[in-house]
C-alpha cells in the first residue's frame, strides 16, 4: 500500500511552508493539485518538478478512486489545494473517505490555514470557537445564521471580498449591530489587515471601503449581559 499524504501549502508568503511538507512533495510519486497552475509557482519556486493532476470540487468524485487505485499499487499521492490544509474549506474530505476506506494510510502534515491567525489576531475569546467555513449562499443562509443567534463560542467564517459587506450586513441584523467581530484579509501578504470593531460599524467601514483578497470574519460569541445591554443602548 502507499500513502496519501495532505500537505498544507502558503495562504500568502511562500515562505510559510514546513521543511517536512516541501520533502514531501519532492518525494511524492504524484501531486493532486486543486489548480495546477497555482500549485506551479510555487513548485517553482522550491524547484520541485513531480507529476501534477488536477483534483478539484468538480472532479474529484471521478478521480478518487483513480488515485485509490494509484495508492494500493504502492504510490505515494500528495494533495494539495490552492493555499491552506486540503478538506478545510477545500476538496479533500472524499478522497480522505475513499482512502481510509480501502485501508490506506492517510497523514495530515501541520502547517498553513486561514483561519487559525484570524482568529488569534481577532483579540476575541479563542480558547472555544466555532469555524462555520463558508455560509451557505442562498438556500439555508438564513436558517443557519438564525441557528448561531444564541452561539457562545466565537464564529469563524470564509467570505470573499464582494459578498462581505452582505454578510456583515445579515450577521448584524441577526446577531445585533452592537456584537464585537474582526475582519482579517490578506493574511501573511504585503497588504494584510485587520479591523476590529462591532458588526455595525465594520459593515459601515467596508462600505465605504470595498476590500480586497481574502477574507476571514470573527465574530464574538453571544453574551447575555452584553447582548441584553446592546439592545437597551440601541
Amino acid at each position: 500500500m502507499g500513502m496519501l499524504y495532505i500537505v498544507p501549502t502558503p495562504v500568502g508568503n511562500l515562505e510559510d511552508i514546513t521543511l517536512r511538507a516541501l520533502r514531501i512533495l519532492k518525494e511524492a510519486d504524484v501531486i493532486l493539485a486543486e489548480d495546477t497552475r497555482t500549485t506551479s509557482v510555487l513548485l517553482k519556486h522550491y524547484d520541485i518538478h513531480n507529476q501534477l493532476i488536477s483534483h478539484h470540487k468538480f472532479n474529484e468524485h471521478g478521480t478518487a478512486a483513480g488515485v485509490v487505485q494509484r495508492l494500493k499499487s504502492g504510490q505515494v499521492v500528495a494533495l494539495v489545494s490552492d493555499a491552506g490544509t486540503p478538506g478545510i474549506s477545500d476538496p479533500g474530505f472524499f478522497l480522505v473517505r475513499e482512502a481510509v476506506a480501502a485501508g490506506i494510510e492517510v497523514q495530515c502534515l501541520p502547517g498553513a490555514t486561514a483561519f487559525v491567525p484570524a482568529l488569534v489576531d481577532s483579540a476575541l475569546p479563542d480558547d472555544r470557537f466555532c469555524f462555520e467555513g463558508f455560509l451557505p449562499q442562498k438556500k439555508g443562509r438564513q436558517t443557519r445564521l438564525e441557528a448561531l443567534r444564541g452561539e457562545k463560542r466565537t464564529m469563524v467564517f470564509y467570505e470573499s471580498p464582494h459578498r462581505l459587506v452582505k454578510t456583515l450586513q445579515q450577521l448584524s441584523d441577526v446577531l445585533g449591530a452592537a456584537r464585537p467581530a474582526c475582519v482579517v484579509r490578506e493574511i501573511s501578504k504585503v497588504h494584510e489587515q485587520s479591523v476590529r470593531a462591532t458588526l455595525g460599524e465594520l459593515t459601515e467601514h467596508f462600505n465605504n471601503h470595498p476590500p480586497k483578497g481574502e477574507i476571514v470574519i470573527v465574530v464574538g460569541g453571544y453574551d447575555e449581559k452584553n447582548d441584553k445591554q446592546a439592545s437597551i443602548n440601541h
